[in-house]
């Protein structure tokens, strides 16, 4: 794929890829070695789901971002907890026919770049779907103002997730999504 900044991106084989990329994660979201551990056969159960697709950010061989996601089925963990929440403001429509960005991440050093860009853009692209949703925490960071420059919209906020301390926003957006360096 077309390169910029010295960064390709990448199919990659995503249970292959699985340590590396949960060493992105690890640094570009402030995970410790135990939360490391505990996503490790996650990532790898991902990684055999029917659809799923994994990009990586590569500079000079050596992974700096990746994202991946999968169509969406109502039975995955991730659907059960947030469909009350879609529900309750209208959206519950969301969980179905959509992709859904299940990671992303860059290494801070690549941040403001353009590889999160290319990242999702080409991920959504891929799916061949029409509408794509993901949750990011509920707070203004640069992943969501990234999210609504390309065109996902709050669907619902203050979604909690168990274990986990800070709210999370869902948002989804129409494919494809906008081209933010156009506006």
């Amino acid at each position: 794929m077309e390169q910029r900044t010295g960064v390709t991106i990448e199919a990659i084989d995503l249970a292959a890829w699985a340590p590396a990329v949960l060493e992105v994660q690890a640094v570009a979201f402030g995970l410790g070695p135990q939360e490391v551990a505990v996503r490790l056969p996650i990532v790898g159960r991902h990684a055999l789901q029917p659809g799923v697709i994994a990009l990586g950010a590569m500079a000079e061989g050596r992974l700096v971002g990746f994202g991946y996601g999968m169509p969406n089925q109502r039975t995955h963990w991730w659907s059960t907890v947030i469909e009350p929440y879609l529900a309750a403001r209208g959206h519950a429509d969301w969980l179905d026919g959509v992709f859904a960005v299940t990671e992303l991440h860059v290494l801070p050093e690549f941040q403001g770049l353009g590889v999160g860009t290319r990242l999702i853009r080409a991920l959504c692209e891929r799916s061949g779907l029409d509408r794509s949703i993901l949750s990011a925490i509920d707070a203004e960071t640069p992943a969501r103002r990234l999210y609504r420059a390309l065109g996902y919209r709050d669907l619902a906020p203050a979604v909690r997730f168990p274990n986990t301390v800070r709210p999370y926003a869902v948002m989804g957006a129409h494919l494809p999504l906008r081209d933010p360096s156009s506006r």
